[in-house]
């Protein structure tokens, strides 16, 4: 039995079909996300959205959707879906009878006795998505139309029709090959098949909004180009694969490649099986280096605290795998030396780091030669909390740790509006402490200098008696979130 399915009742209801979605990702960082009625609601929606180390590593949508009509007795039947303004055109999803998410997404229409199904797959180890459409069931032949709707853009940003894009483009072997902007790489889209044809009709749809964007009071609208078509014939029993990729690709190989990467994905059959699934996801191996995707689809790979804090659970309790701990944690030390030594704005991240490899001496790892790898750098995080190293933080007399900068969030609450932090949490902050004194004690029982322990052992010793004092609340009977000249 399938983990996910919907019904047709519910894939027609916009107001329950809208907030369901469907996401894959893959090891290189590229992505897939959209609703399961394939209407984007979201800036961050569309079927490949590509890391790109030459615009800083940021995630790039270059495929925002794609959408089929089919024409049969001189009639047109579009199963597309858009919402400009209050309108939704087309409105595709009427024929909508199935949804299935296992084992890929996978979206059934019926339009009187015809039946068409559309798989989507993320290929796991490259920036390509393949689309699988296959007619099922039709009494007559049909002629089937793709309209591929282009972003090159940002993900987190929005486009507008424009005089600098480049509309034109290039054939490939079953197929054409486009590239909107300089320095972007190309969207090669090719089918499997030499019998469907590029038609170039290129045409800037205006006007395209995203209701949940318009939800949350942000820009919502933007205008995408639709270059052309892609037109061919289909009988029933016949099946149409469509790629999407940066490189012209061997299109003889679509249906195979399809079908034996689907072949190879476990099946879904509870909860655990999800969890398994995506913690290995969001380690990601973009140019031979593994980093941790801090989540999809809008934010970044790679970020110090939430690699940190994910790093145990996605790697050591998910299936042992103590060679991709190291080697994501080894990635992050390197990459991450102004914050971890010298400048943050997330003065507790560092600090991290000592109950990460406290958990990995947990599961089993030696602890000598974790310390002896990892002391220095443990060490040298420690150091850097003295006063005259860091602006944004510093130790106290008291032995606890005070952070401030004007108009500045120096903790994980650091949402803004109008250039303003909503929290600035200025001064002691509970969990930096906590995570501070547990570096030290960590560090004592671990490191063998004497000077160090010499020096070290008095701090945590004032830290110890001044902590409760400071942060108890007794009015409250807990902890204060932060105690700043105010109280």
């Amino acid at each position: 039995m399938a983990f996910l399915k919907f019904n047709k009742a519910e894939l027609v209801n916009l107001s329950y079909s809208l907030k369901r979605e469907i996401i894959n990702a893959n090891k290189t960082g590229a992505y897939c996300n959209t609703t399961i009625i394939n209407c984007n609601t979201r800036r961050y929606h569309g079927l490949l959205a590509v890391t790109l180390d030459r615009f800083g590593g940021d995630k790039y949508m270059l495929l925002s959707a794609i959408d089929e009509s089919f024409i049969v007795n001189n009639q047109q039947f579009n199963l597309g879906i858009h919402r400009y303004g209050e309108l939704y055109d087309p409105r595709g999803h009427k024929y909508i009878v199935d949804f299935d998410a296992d084992p890929v997404p996978t979206i059934t229409y019926k339009v009187g006795e015809i039946i068409f199904r559309k798989s989507i797959l993320l290929m796991p180890d490259k920036d390509q998505v393949m689309i699988r459409y296959e007619l099922v069931s039709s009494p007559a032949k049909v002629t089937l139309q793709l309209r591929p709707f282009l972003s090159f853009r940002n993900i987190h940003a929005l486009t507008q029709e424009n005089d600098v894009a480049n509309t034109g483009f290039e054939f490939v072997k079953n197929g054409a090959s486009f590239c909107m902007y300089e320095g972007f790489p190309n969207l090669v889209l090719q089918t499997s098949t030499n019998k469907f044809e590029y038609i170039h009709t290129p045409s800037w749809y205006k006007g395209i909004t995203y209701s949940d964007e318009y939800r949350r009071g942000f820009d919502c609208k933007e205008d995408l180009l639709v270059p052309g078509r892609f037109e061919g014939i289909m009988k029933e029993g016949d099946v149409l694969v469509v790629s999407a990729s940066e490189t012209e690709e061997p299109s003889s190989g679509f249906k195979r490649s399809f079908e034996s990467t689907v072949a190879r994905i476990k099946p879904i059959q509870g909860n655990r099986d999800q969890l398994l699934h995506w913690a290995d996801l969001f380690i990601c191996n973009h140019g031979g280096r593994k980093k941790i995707t801090a989540g999809f689809s809008w934010m970044y790979t790679g970020l110090l605290r939430e690699t940190l804090i994910s790093l145990a659970g996605l790697t050591l309790y998910a299936d042992g795998d103590t060679k991709t701990f190291e080697e994501v944690l080894d990635n992050l030390i390197a990459d991450e030396q102004e914050r971890l030594f010298r400048r943050t704005t997330q003065v507790e991240a560092p600090l991290y780091l000592a109950s990460v490899l406290q958990e990995y001496i947990r599961f089993g790892a030696d602890a000598k030669k974790v310390w002896k790898k990892y002391g220095p750098t443990v060490k040298g995080i420690i150091e850097s909390y003295l006063p005259g190293v860091r602006k944004e933080v510093t130790m106290h007399p008291n032995g606890l740790l005070w952070a401030q900068m004007d108009r500045v969030a120096l903790s994980w609450m650091n949402a803004y509006i109008n250039g303003n932090p909503v929290t600035e949490r200025a001064g002691y902050q509970v969990e930096t402490n906590v995570l501070w004194y547990n570096s030290i004690c960590f560090a004592l029982q671990m490191e063998k200098d004497s000077d160090f322990v010499a020096k070290w052992t008095p701090i945590r010793d004032i830290i110890k008696s001044n902590f409760q004092p400071v942060f108890w609340c007794e009015q409250r009977g807990c902890l204060a979130d932060f105690v700043n000249n105010d109280g």
